[in-house]
C-alpha cells in the first residue's frame, strides 16, 4: 500500500513564518509559483487556527473559483447516473453554492444542521489516529486548497473538491453520516497501531471508494469516487467483490491509479449492518478474530 503520506503534499514551516508546500513532481503545479505562493498562504492560514476560534475565510480567486464551477458543472451530470440517491438527497438539502467555493463555515453550517458534522480546517494530511478520532465527535478536518486551474478535472491529491463535494455532501446524509462517526468512535478504541491501519483500510474501500446496490445498478458512495471526474465513470469496470472486511482490512492499494478492485454492499441496509456493524464493534483484536495474524 502506498502510505496515506503521499495522499498530500508535505508542509513545511520556516523559522520566517512563511510556509512551503512540497508537491509532488507529476503535479500539475509544481513549476507554477504563483500556486506555490498560494498553497503556502492557504496553509499558513490553517496553521495558524487554534480549535474554539472562529474557522477563518479564504479569499478565493477568480480563477479558483472558476475551477469550483467547472468541476461542479462536469460532476453534477455524473452524479444523477451513477451516485446513490442518499447523496443525492443531501446534495438538493445543502444547496452547497455551485457558482463559488463554499467557505469551510458555510459547509459546517448546512451539513451541521443535517447530522451535527462540522469542519475544521487542516494544512495538509492529518495524523490517522488524530483524523478518525475527531470523527467520533462529528468533526471532520478538511483542507482549503483547490486544485491547480491548468487541470480542473484532475488532481493527484485530494483538495476542496475531495473533501466538500466527497466527504462534505455524504456527511448530510445520515447513513453515511453514521458510518463515519462510528469510524471515529472504533478509532477512539484502539491503542494497536496495526489495528489501526487495518480501519484505515476498510474506510478506504467504504466510505472513499465504497459502491452499492440500488435498484438494480451499481452506484457509488465513496468520496473518492463521488469527488473523481474520470473514476466516477470508470468504477463499474472495476472488479467488483462481495464485502468482505478481512480481504478489505489486508488489501494492497495503489493510490495514483483508478482503483481495480472495489467492494459491493448490496443495499443501505446491508452496508450498515457489515461495514457500520465492524465500526461499531471494533478493537485492538479484530483482525486477530477476522484469521489475520500479521500486520496490515
Amino acid at each position: 500500500m502506498f502510505d496515506e503520506a503521499q495522499l498530500y503534499s508535505p508542509v513545511e514551516e520556516h523559522g520566517d513564518g512563511t510556509v512551503t508546500v512540497h508537491l509532488a513532481p507529476n503535479h500539475p503545479g509544481v513549476a507554477d509559483p504563483v500556486y506555490l505562493a498560494r498553497r503556502g498562504a492557504i496553509a499558513r492560514v490553517a496553521l495558524d487556527w487554534r480549535p474554539g476560534e472562529p474557522v477563518p475565510a479564504v479569499e478565493y480567486t477568480d480563477e479558483e473559483n472558476e475551477v469550483w464551477r467547472t468541476v461542479c458543472r462536469e460532476l453534477t451530470a455524473k452524479h444523477r447516473r451513477l451516485a446513490h440517491s442518499a447523496y443525492l438527497h443531501a446534495w438538493e438539502d445543502v444547496a452547497l453554492p455551485t457558482d463559488r467555493i463554499p467557505q469551510l463555515t458555510e459547509v459546517s453550517e448546512r451539513v451541521g444542521a443535517r447530522t451535527g458534522f462540522t469542519f475544521d480546517p487542516a494544512p495538509g494530511l492529518v495524523p490517522l489516529r488524530q483524523f478518525y478520532g475527531a470523527l467520533a465527535d462529528r468533526t471532520f478536518h478538511s483542507t482549503q486548497y483547490i486544485r491547480h486551474a491548468s487541470q480542473p478535472l484532475y488532481t493527484p491529491e485530494p483538495d476542496l473538491v475531495h473533501e466538500v463535494i466527497g466527504h462534505g455532501v455524504a456527511l448530510a446524509a445520515p447513513p453515511f453520516a453514521e458510518l463515519h462517526r462510528l469510524t471515529g468512535e472504533a478509532a477512539r478504541r484502539l491503542t494497536d497501531e496495526a489495528a489501526l491501519r487495518f480501519l484505515a483500510k476498510v474506510f478506504w474501500f467504504s466510505c472513499e471508494f465504497g459502491v452499492i446496490v440500488e435498484r438494480g445498478e451499481l452506484r457509488c458512495y465513496g468520496a473518492g469516487l463521488l469527488s473523481s471526474f474520470g473514476e466516477i465513470e470508470q468504477f463499474r469496470s472495476a472488479e467488483i467483490r462481495p464485502l468482505d472486511l478481512r480481504e478489505m482490512g489486508t488489501a494492497e492499494y495503489d493510490i495514483t491509479h483508478f482503483q481495480p478492485v472495489l467492494y459491493r454492499a448490496e443495499s443501505l441496509d446491508h452496508l450498515l449492518d457489515v461495514v457500520g456493524g465492524f465500526f461499531a464493534g471494533m478493537d485492538d483484536e479484530t483482525p486477530r478474530r477476522l484469521g489475520v495474524t500479521a500486520p496490515a
